[in-house]
Order: structure tokens, then C-alpha cells, then sequence
């Protein structure tokens, strides 16, 4: 009788992957959960384990692309003998643990959020089979929006079943704890010395060694470096992710010798070499594929609309110039644009309230609150923490905002309560050198305000020609919610209140 195991449903949009690389081979042993290769869709690369013991029959070779529910093995029930000499012992050894134990605890991968249906395995924190104590840090998983830490769900001898670079569904198995279980357990599936001193390395070599999870993978892409080359520190000699971050780019002073002593030679191949053109592909990475999708469903579903003004920045480079010291060493934080930018635009929304609103079916909600969004240019990729009531925050209470949440996205330590939620977006293109833009509606928002590089231009100032540090602001809105008008005059209200920041202190 023979198990038959097919491609598993791994999310709503995927109806195929492609076999990726087989770790055993047709007519192997193996073991339940033994992972036998891997597959890879269009979001992600998966490993898919055996659903039982016995004979692997290959079906679906390297490369062949499989739809969900298609063959991909099977596996044959082995000899009663055979079965018991080779399988009995791992068997053995796996269940100990199990029977030390009074229970098994599974931790699963919690919900994390309404519009996050998978996460990605980022680090173990702690290995497996050490013993943990209940809420205390295992791991840190990736979402498409934050990284969070999940925490022990119980006490005892933890089983890792995801490893580093995985990517599970929401509800999808992380680990097992043994509740109950001892230190002293793992060490009863030890082979024997005759075993381990006949073949030193078939207790230590499997699948695994030398394999790189696909995080690493797609790190020593990036990089150029073999997955040969890099020795893995992970269970049974895996390549992790910390091992491809920091593997170092190898020597090229061989190859560069090469081409050179050919080119002397043959000035044709010389050239040939030089006009060469490579390419490169990298998945993308979850939050890169949210922003995308996002992006485009914002352009496809709004009536989107950009009005551009210009702002006299002097006023309050002057102010911030006299004020600067004091306000630091009094509040602790340097006085920035940031602040003085956010309490405009809140001064203007509670003016117009339709710049703070948003569409929801056929319901336009209106909030008498503001919760401004910054954009923030994480290490992953574009993040927009949300600065919450802002409109009671004093400038250094804004600046100190801004601070601790930059601080935690540069880390990728934003929760997703703090990247939700905001009813305005502040985007500042400037900093990287952008003179003007059209910046993209954060949705459900119905308006960014886009700020851009301050550069030196001549105006005119009563009646004179004077240089003046300028600044192009950009208001994108929906015009399905907001009119002409109201977008125009949000704009001019927030530059009248940058070119005379006093206003700001008298609410005027």
C-alpha cells in the first residue's frame, strides 16, 4: 500500500508552484515530517515534509511546475524487516521525548493583524531541545508590515518544526514544547560509539548540511556567494540567515588576474569581456510585494489628484536657528521641520475636514481627531508609523515622537498597531534630494502631503527680486471626497502657516 502526497493548498491566489530541489532521492528511507524537497511559488519558497514513514517514489522532477492538489510522490509502505532494522530506532528515539513528557504543547502562528495572511520565520532565538520557561522570547517573525516576538506558550524542552526562512500561513505549526520534558532526553537518541566511530559524519550529515534556508539563499544571491562556500551554523549544519549576512564577498584577485593575462594576449576576448551585460533576479520580499499591491489598487480605486504649492522655508530657518540650542537642551530632542509641518497640517485638517476623511462603501467617515502617518524608509522596505492625537502634542512632544518611531523601524520593531489607523500622511522626499513629486494616497487615507528638497530661488518679495530657501509642497487627494476647493485651500492654509509659523503659537 503506497501514501500518496500531493501539493497543498499554500494560499488563496497560488494555483501552482515548481519543484525546487529534492533532498532525497527516488527509492530513499524516509521519515515522517523528513522534509523532501522544496516548493516555490510566486510569493514564496516552501519545504514540504513526508506525511509518513516509508519508501519514496519520485513523481514531479526538479523544475517541473505542479498544480495544487497535483502528485508530487508517494510513498510505499517498506518490509516489516527492513522497516523495523532501519526505521524502529529514529522512531524510538523521537518518541522518548514524547513519553517523558506528561503533554505536548503545539504553538501555532497567532493572527496577527485582518489583512496578514502569512509571516516569515526571521530568527530562533532560542535552539531545539533547550529548555524554555512560559513567555519567555523563542523567535521573531516577520509580516509584511512589522516584526514581532512570539513568545513561549509553556514550559519545557522546545521542538523546533519551522526553521529560519520559512513562510507559514496564519494558524500554520511553529513548534512543539514538551511540557513536562528533561535536558537529560534528547541525549537518549545518541548513536553508539561503534556507530559514530565507523561513520563520523552520518550522524551529523543529512538533507540540511550545507543547504541554506531561503532567506539565506536569496542573501548569498544578493551578495554572489556559492552556498558552497559558507559554513552553516544552524541544526545539522544549515545555512542560516545570520550565517549569510555576514559571509564576506570571497577574493576576486584570481579572476581579475585571468581576464587580464588573456586580454594581453587577445585583445578580441579583451573586449567581448568588457561589453558584457549580466542580469540579476530577487524574489520579492513580502512587505515589497504590500506596498506594491497597495500602490496599484490606490491608482486603480481612487480618483487621484495632485495641487502643488511653494512655501517660504526662512521664517522658520530663522526660528529654528535661534531656538535650536535652547530647545535641546531643554526638551532633550533637536528641533526639526517635522514638528512644525505636522502642527500646520493638523491646524488645516480640523479647517477642512474632508482632507481627514475617508470613504468606507458608500459612507464618508469623518474624524475630529487627527492621526498623522510618516512615511519612514525602514531597512525592509517603506513603513508609515502613525504619530496618534497629534493635535495636542506640543513641538517637542512631536519631535520626540517621530524620534522613537523612526528609532523602532530602523530596528524593525514597529507593531502593527503602530503602523495603523492614521488619517493623514506626511511624505518627505526631500531628504533624499527630491525637488517635486507626486506622492501616492496611503489608503484608506484620502490625502498625502508630499515635501520636497529646500533649494535656493530667486522671488518676488515687495516688489524686489530676493534669493529666498523654497520649498514645492505636494497635496495628492481623492477627488471622489474632495473637492478642488478644499484641497486648494488646505494647501494654501498650511503654506500661510509655515511662511508665518507665529500663527501656529496663537492658533491664528
Amino acid at each position: 500500500m503506497s501514501k500518496e502526497m500531493r501539493v497543498p493548498t499554500v494560499g488563496e491566489s497560488i494555483s501552482e508552484v515548481t519543484v525546487g530541489q529534492w533532498f532525497k532521492k527516488d527509492g530513499d528511507l524516509v521519515q515522517l515530517d523528513e522534509v523532501l524537497c522544496e516548493l516555490e511559488s510566486d510569493k514564496a519558497t516552501f519545504e514540504f515534509p513526508a506525511e509518513g514513514n516509508g519508501i519514496l517514489r519520485i513523481h514531479a522532477k526538479e523544475g517541473d511546475t505542479v498544480e495544487i492538489g497535483g502528485l508530487i510522490c508517494t510513498l510505499e509502505e517498506a518490509s516489516s524487516a527492513s522497516t523495523s532494522a532501519s526505521v524502529s530506532a529514529p522512531v524510538a528515539a523521537s518518541l522518548a521525548p514524547a513519553t517523558a513528557s506528561s503533554e505536548i504543547k503545539e504553538m501555532i502562528v497567532p493572527t496577527v493583524g485582518e489583512s496578514i495572511t502569512e509571516v516569515t520565520l526571521a530568527n530562533w532565538l532560542k535552539k531545539d531541545g533547550d529548555l524554555v520557561t512560559l513567555d519567555e522570547i523563542i523567535a521573531e517573525v516577520d509580516s509584511d508590515k512589522a516584526t514581532f516576538e512570539l513568545p513561549a506558550e509553556a514550559t519545557g524542552i522546545l521542538r523546533q518544526v519551522a526553521k529560519e526562512g520559512d513562510v507559514l500561513e496564519i494558524g500554520g505549526l511553529i513548534c512543539r514544547i514538551e511540557v513536562g520534558g528533561s535536558l537529560a532526553t534528547p541525549s537518549t537518541a545518541t548513536p553508539t560509539p561503534t556507530a559514530s566511530a565507523a561513520t563520523p559524519t552520518s550522524a551529523t550529515e543529512n538533507y540540511a548540511t550545507g543547504h541554506a534556508s531561503p532567506a539565506a539563499a536569496k542573501i548569498l544571491a544578493e551578495k554572489g556567494i556559492l552556498t558552497t562556500t559558507v559554513a552553516g551554523t544552524g541544526k545539522d549544519g544549515r545555512v542560516t540567515k545570520e550565517d549569510a549576512m555576514g559571509a564576506s564577498i570571497p577574493a576576486k584577485a584570481q579572476a581579475t588576474s585571468t581576464p587580464s593575462s588573456i586580454a594581453s594576449t587577445n585583445p578580441a576576448v579583451a573586449n567581448s569581456s568588457a561589453d558584457a551585460r549580466g542580469i540579476r533576479r530577487e524574489k520579492m520580499s513580502s512587505l515589497r510585494k504590500t506596498v506594491s499591491r497597495r500602490l496599484v489598487a490606490v491608482k486603480n480605486e481612487t480618483a487621484m489628484l495632485t495641487t502643488f504649492n511653494e512655501v517660504n522655508m526662512k521664517p522658520i530657518m530663522d526660528l529654528r536657528s535661534k531656538f535650536k540650542d535652547q530647545f535641546k537642551e531643554k526638551h532633550g530632542v533637536g528641533l526639526g521641520f517635522m514638528s512644525f509641518f505636522t502642527k500646520a497640517v493638523c491646524v488645516a485638517l480640523k479647517e477642512w475636514p474632508a482632507v481627514n476623511a475617508q470613504i468606507d462603501g458608500n459612507e464618508m467617515v469623518f474624524h475630529d481627531f487627527c492621526d498623522i502617518s510618516v512615511a519612514v524608509s525602514a531597512p525592509k522596505g517603506l513603513v508609515v508609523p502613525v504619530i496618534r492625537n497629534a493635535e495636542n502634542l506640543s513641538f517637542d512632544q512631536i519631535e520626540k515622537e517621530i524620534v522613537r518611531l523612526a528609532g523602532k523601524a530602523r530596528d524593525n520593531k514597529l507593531s502593527i498597531e503602530e503602523m495603523t489607523g492614521g488619517t493623514f500622511t506626511i511624505t518627505n522626499g526631500g531628504v533624499f534630494g527630491s525637488m517635486m513629486s507626486t506622492p501616492i494616497i496611503n489608503a484608506p487615507q484620502s490625502a498625502i502631503l508630499g515635501m520636497h528638497n529646500i533649494v535656493e530661488r530667486p522671488i518676488a518679495e515687495n516688489g524686489q527680486v530676493v534669493i529666498r530657501p523654497m520649498m514645492y509642497l505636494a497635496l495628492s487627494y481623492d477627488h471622489r471626497i474632495i473637492d478642488g476647493r478644499e484641497s486648494v485651500s488646505f494647501l494654501v492654509r498650511v503654506k500661510q502657516l509655515l511662511e508665518d509659523p507665529t500663527r501656529l503659537m496663537f492658533g491664528v
